[in-house]
C-alpha cells in the first residue's frame, strides 16, 4: 500500500522541486538587489548540487516503489528513464558547466554557454516525464480503487 502511494507522491514532490528551484528560484535570484552574476552562480551551484542530491533520493525511492508495488510496465520503464535523465543532468551536464561558472566566478569570463540550455532541456524532459508518470500512476491507482469498490459492491449484493 505504501509503495503504491509513493508512486504518486514521489513524482509530485520531485516535480514540485524542479518547478520551485529551476523555474522560480533560479531566475528570480538574479533579480535580487546586490546580486552579481558571479554571486548568483555561486549560490546556484550550492542550490543545484543540493537539489540533485534530493532528486537522486526521490528517483531511487520511486524506482524501488515502482518495482515493489508491481506497477504497470510503462510506469517502471518511465521511472528508470527519468532516473537516467537525472544521472546525465547531474553527473555529465552539471560538471561540464563548472568550467564556465568557474571562469565567471573568477572574473575571467562574462559567461554564456550552450551547456546551460542542455541542463534546461534535461529539466524539461524531467517535467514532461514526471507529469506523464503522475498521470499513469493516478490512472493505475484510481483504476484499482474502482475495482475494489466494484468488488465490495458485488460482495454485498451476492
Amino acid at each position: 500500500m505504501l509503495a503504491r502511494a509513493a508512486r504518486f507522491v514521489l513524482p509530485a514532490v520531485w516535480l514540485g522541486l524542479i518547478v520551485g528551484i529551476s523555474l522560480i528560484e533560479a531566475p528570480l535570484k538574479f533579480q535580487a538587489p546586490g546580486i552579481t552574476v558571479p554571486l548568483g552562480l555561486g549560490i546556484g551551484r550550492l542550490v543545484f548540487a543540493a537539489m540533485n542530491v534530493a532528486e537522486a533520493v526521490l528517483a531511487a525511492l520511486l524506482v524501488i516503489a515502482s518495482f515493489a508495488s508491481r506497477a504497470p510496465r510503462a510506469e517502471r520503464i518511465l521511472s528508470l528513464v527519468l532516473t537516467a535523465v537525472l544521472a546525465v543532468k547531474a553527473l555529465v551536464i552539471r560538471p561540464m558547466m563548472h568550467a564556465t561558472t568557474d571562469a565567471v566566478i573568477a572574473g575571467e569570463s562574462e559567461g554564456g554557454s550552450g551547456l546551460h540550455y542542455l541542463y534546461i532541456a534535461a529539466d524539461g524532459l524531467l517535467i514532461v516525464g514526471l507529469v506523464a508518470l503522475l498521470w499513469l500512476a493516478a490512472r493505475s491507482l484510481l483504476g484499482r480503487a474502482a475495482e475494489a469498490g466494484a468488488d465490495a459492491r458485488r460482495s454485498r449484493v451476492g
